[in-house]
Order: C-alpha cells, then sequence, then structure tokens
C-alpha cells in the first residue's frame, strides 16, 4: 500500500510504476483511450490513478532488484497482459471499418476520405462516421468502466509474476480477429445487397440500351440509392454495433475471469 512514512516512499514509488505498466498498455491499445487526440498526460494520470486503486485492493508482489532479467522479464509480462486486454476491443472497432470500406467502394465513396481521430490515420468518410458511432455506443454500455474493471481484476487472476497468458488464451485472441471481418461484413450486408440489386439493374440496362451513358447515370444512382438504404438500414446497423462491443467486453473478460 501507498503509504505517507518517508522511508516507504521509494518502494511505493516503485511499486506504483510497476502497476503502471499493465493499465498502461491497456490505455495504449483499447480504444477510446488509445485515441491519438488523448494527450499523453491523461493517459499517465489515469493509469496512477487506477494503480494506486490496485495496489490498496488487490496484493501485489513487485519484484526486489529494479535492474535485474527476472524484473525485465515481468515488466513484458504486464506489457502483454494490458496489451491483450486492449487489443481485444480494438478488434471489435476494427468491424465498422471493414464494413465503410465495403459499403463506400459499392457507393462510389471510396475517395471520399478524413482522418480518424483513434488512429490519427486516413480512413473513408463513412467509416469515421461508423467510428463515431461506435464510440458512443461504447461510452453508453459503460464500455470504458467495464474495462477498468477488468483491467483491476486482472490483478488477482494474473497476478504479476505469477503466470504469462496461457497458449489457448492467445489463440483465443487470434481467432477473435476472425470477428472483425465478420462483423465488418454483417454490418455491410443490407446496404451491399441493395447496391448489388442496384448493380444488376444496370447491368441489365447497359444490354438492353448500349448507348446509354451508365457513368451519367450508375454513380449518382449508386449514391443516392446508398445514402436511403443506409437510413434505412442504419437502427439496426446499430444494435448490431452493440451486439460487437457485448461480445468484445465478454471476450475481455474471458481472459481475467475464470
Amino acid at each position: 500500500m501507498l503509504g505517507l512514512g518517508l522511508p516507504s516512499v521509494e518502494p511505493a514509488l516503485f511499486a506504483l510504476i510497476f502497476v503502471m505498466v499493465r493499465i498502461g498498455a491497456a490505455f495504449v491499445a483499447a480504444p477510446v483511450f488509445g485515441a491519438v487526440a488523448v494527450p499523453l498526460p491523461v493517459r499517465l494520470v489515469l493509469s496512477a490513478a487506477i494503480g494506486i486503486l490496485v495496489l490498496n485492493n488487490a496484493a501485489v508482489t513487485t519484484p526486489t532488484a529494479v535492474f535485474s532479467l527476472a524484473t525485465f522479464l515481468q515488466v513484458a509480462q504486464e506489457a502483454l497482459v494490458g496489451l491483450a486486454l486492449g487489443f481485444i476491443l480494438q478488434i471489435a472497432f476494427a468491424g465498422p471499418l471493414i464494413a465503410s470500406e465495403a459499403i463506400g467502394n459499392t457507393m462510389g465513396l471510396g475517395f471520399a476520405t478524413t482522418i480518424d481521430p483513434q488512429r490519427g490515420a486516413s480512413t473513408p468518410a463513412l467509416g469515421q462516421f461508423l467510428s463515431i458511432v461506435m464510440t458512443l455506443l461504447f461510452l453508453a454500455l459503460d464500455g470504458h468502466l467495464i474495462l477498468v474493471d477488468l483491467v483491476v481484476r486482472s490483478y488477482r487472476v494474473l497476478p504479476p509474476g505469477g503466470a504469462w497468458l496461457a497458449a489457448d488464451q492467445l489463440k483465443n485472441i487470434a481467432f477473435f480477429g476472425s470477428y472483425a471481418f465478420a462483423s465488418g461484413l454483417l454490418l455491410a450486408l443490407p446496404v451491399g445487397f441493395i447496391i448489388l440489386c442496384l448493380n444488376l439493374i444496370v447491368g441489365m440496362l447497359s444490354r438492353s440500351a448500349p448507348a446509354l451513358n451508365l457513368f451519367a447515370i450508375g454513380l449518382p444512382a449508386s449514391l443516392a440509392t446508398g445514402l436511403v438504404a443506409l437510413a434505412i438500414a442504419f437502427p439496426a446497423m446499430g444494435d448490431t454495433m452493440g451486439v460487437i462491443i457485448r461480445e468484445a467486453l465478454d471476450a475481455t473478460a474471458n481472459l481475467v475471469l475464470r
């Protein structure tokens, strides 16, 4: 525990920094906390605050020697556990981006790009919209609070120096990566099916009227049909994104709840 006596300041500070490794790694990999727009001092303050909570509620055994091979291995273990906790949620947030790629390319919106505040990289404008909706749903479902709770609980199931992630747990994380593609295709399925039907109609028109300028008709029709399809299918897409967030939180909980 963090004491107020001067002789215990140095060990308590080392214990706090050691605990912050797992928490900081989880915040770096997790969505919302790991966004480029979140300043580094904010992450450090949050990691320190949660680290104090962990030290006062869980029995954490810190390494005795600072500069030793065992200490470096335990720090690597802490970083691995934290990255695993946040990476699972980041996989779930990749689903809307995959859906936006599939929808945008079929609608003709592949050229419309913007900067994603989560990653700081260029992304389709539709993907930016779906990412914002996913973030709002994540906060509305208290996903950020559940993540903090899971990080604190992980010190009881996976104590520092006690155990690495098992092979089955690493395999489950790798297999959960396929869920990003499945969820992305599931989100894009309603709009993609409607635009596919439109492309079939345009293809039949090109056969029946070869002199028709398809570029002047096909692109505006695809944009208009895609926007109407998005407006109709968006309530169902919102429900699907809520299910994706719950599945990601359940997959994260499987690492720390036994």
